[in-house]
């Protein structure tokens, strides 16, 4: 069977333009941090199969949990009914969370769990008849593609189509070495009014607008001030948790904590498709009323499917090994080095890596950004060169599977290099 003229009649790809991208890789088996198509071509998954398979392809443990769960219960119902897997994982989130971040609510993804997470938080103040209507947020920021997760992300590029049905949203101008302590002062403005109910936030790295990273120092600040001014705040973690800034979420490197944390991607190890929404428990209990409308309203299909969270709890196993907190503070370490290598090679603009995140911003003569004719440059030339890397605009940048080894990354650093050295201005 010809898979590239099957999918080119029935399929329809996200973020592709298809009439001029290129026909599709086709992949048909994966191993580690191994992609295999069908020519029998690998490619190393630099970019964790969109930044989710964190532990690698065919992880045997987490298939074990998943046949053994199967035979259990593959899904039930999950309003009126519980099962052992989730009541599980949810203990196990619990724990490894500050005190009082215990009350998990299950959904399918990172934008569903920030839904959730934005419905949690306005239906709080409403239950209490307080009116806080109003909502702050950061410039650049990507928090999903359902319409409260647009809202509440960058205006422009994506979304231009949507903006005449997004809410009102505040924004903050992203915080940089050069303008922190001005945005502070305009957020502090803002909170003062005590009017917002929510400060949403990805926490030191904005992952879709290209890895833009932004101080500790700052994080702590504003989440002060929000939670001075009675501002319920949401991480959205969606990204940054489970090892991917070299701790288990990325909150861990500051001294605050979220109100509600937003958890997907690599939660199931990339497996299957579960989403998260942690909430304190205070927030829990402004929805306890006689009255059932003032319930949480929400739900999916597929909300707490033992599958997934027999997945979920494996993929907790692997990350309670020592052997995995060593390949990821391995990887963190290498692309540290390298960064600091490459940040004056005449193609760079800028580089940056924290944790197992290397972000390299190259010198374009066109302030294009996503859609920067760069990235299709980039992404063919690693193609070619047995590397799956998918640019965001002329931002390279790789996050991949922890079970990455030391040969395999230097060989990821070697391509870039090559890539780097044979570039002219764009």
């Amino acid at each position: 069977m010809n898979w590239q003229e099957e999918d080119k009649k029935y399929v329809w790809h996200p973020f592709t333009q298809a009439k001029t991208e290129k026909q599709p890789l086709v992949i048909t088996h994966a191993i580690d941090a191994t992609l295999i198509a069908e020519d029998g071509k690998t490619y190393l998954d630099c970019n964790s199969s969109w930044w989710v398979n964190v532990h690698g392809h065919g992880n045997e443990h987490i298939a074990d949990a998943l046949q053994d769960q199967f035979h259990q219960i593959d899904h039930t119902i999950f309003a009126g009914v519980t099962h052992p897997k989730a009541i599980e994982l949810a203990k196990r989130v619990s724990e490894k969370l500050p005190n009082n971040l215990n009350k998990v609510f299950f959904s399918d993804n990172g934008s569903t769990a920030v839904e959730v997470a934005l419905k949690m938080s306005i239906q709080y103040w409403h239950n209490r008849n307080e009116k806080k209507q109003r909502i702050l947020a950061i410039e650049g920021a990507y928090h999903g593609d359902t319409f409260g997760a647009m809202s509440v992300g960058e205006r422009g590029y994506f979304n231009t189509p949507f903006e005449p049905y997004f809410f009102h949203v505040d924004f903050l101008p992203f915080p940089m070495e050069s303008n922190e302590d001005e945005v502070l002062k305009n957020a502090e403005k803002l909170l003062e009014t005590k009017e917002f109910s929510t400060l949403i936030l990805e926490p030191l790295v904005q992952g879709s607008a290209g890895m833009k990273m932004y101080s500790v120092h700052f994080l702590n600040k504003l989440v002060k001030l929000a939670k001075l001014h009675e501002t319920i705040v949401i991480f959205d973690e969606v990204m940054t948790a489970w090892g991917r800034t070299g701790k288990l979420f990325a909150f861990e490197h500051s001294s605050v904590e979220p109100d509600i944390i937003c958890l997907s991607k690599g939660l199931t190890g990339g497996i299957l498709p579960l989403g998260l929404t942690v909430a304190k428990q205070w927030i829990y209990d402004g929805f306890l009323s006689d009255e059932k409308s003032k319930a949480l309203l929400h739900g999916h299909s597929f909300t707490g499917n033992p599958m997934a969270c027999a997945a979920a709890c494996a993929s907790m196993d692997i990350f309670a090994q020592e052997e995995t907190w060593d390949k990821i503070h391995a990887i963190s370490k290498n692309n540290l080095e390298f960064s600091k290598q490459i940040s004056s090679h005449k193609s760079v603009a800028e580089s940056r890596s924290l944790g197992t995140i290397l972000a390299i911003e190259l010198n374009t003569s066109k302030n294009e950004r996503y859609f920067s004719g760069i990235r299709d440059v980039a992404y063919n030339y690693f193609l070619e060169n047995g590397l799956l890397i998918r640019p965001l605009g002329n931002i390279i940048f790789i996050n991949p599977p922890y079970c990455l080894t030391n040969e395999e990354q230097k060989r990821i650093f070697a391509v870039i290099v090559s890539f780097l050295n044979q570039l002219n201005e764009y």
